[in-house]
């Protein structure tokens, strides 16, 4: 299937006491790649919108959605699927991460917070997502606007 649309979606840089949070987004547990938790957007709603939405969902977690700190670009030449991520850092509002959370698309089978160090044995993705995660350097955004005639 051929797809004609670029997809957005919206990630978490969730670091906190020194760790990153991710998570391992394959049903049955499929892969070993872990990534920052996030999803698509949906059409109205702002990128932090969507953001805190698929955070609760995937994590249980609320979060604080802060200033973009990466925009990532992935695609699959045979299938034409094409996403653009933006990464925000996020600080936890409130909740933990409950063992017995469900993520309730059963997409996310895992969810973990990893040190730097234990971020050089696992896969993930995009390959700067720890570079990223460990430096401050901003990026500046303009959220959603309705537009006006």
């Amino acid at each position: 299937m051929k797809h004609s649309q670029v997809r957005v979606g919206a990630r978490a840089m969730i670091v906190q006491d020194g760790k990153i949070l991710l998570v391992n987004a394959y049903p049955d547990g499929k892969s070993d790649l872990w990534c920052a938790p996030g999803g698509g957007v949906e059409r109205g709603t702002s990128l932090p919108e969507n953001l805190m939405r698929e955070i609760h969902e995937e994590t249980g977690l609320s979060v604080h959605v802060g200033a973009p700190c990466l925009i990532n670009e992935f695609h699959d030449p045979k299938s034409g699927f094409h996403q653009i991520d933006v990464f925000f850092r996020c600080s936890v509002t409130s909740g933990n991460l409950d063992p017995e959370w469900k993520d309730p698309e059963g997409i996310v089978t895992e969810r973990r917070f990893f040190t730097r160090e234990e971020t050089q044995s696992i896969r993930f993705k995009p390959d700067s997502l720890a570079r990223v995660a460990w430096n401050e350097t901003p990026l500046s955004y303009d959220p959603l606007e309705e537009i006006v005639t």
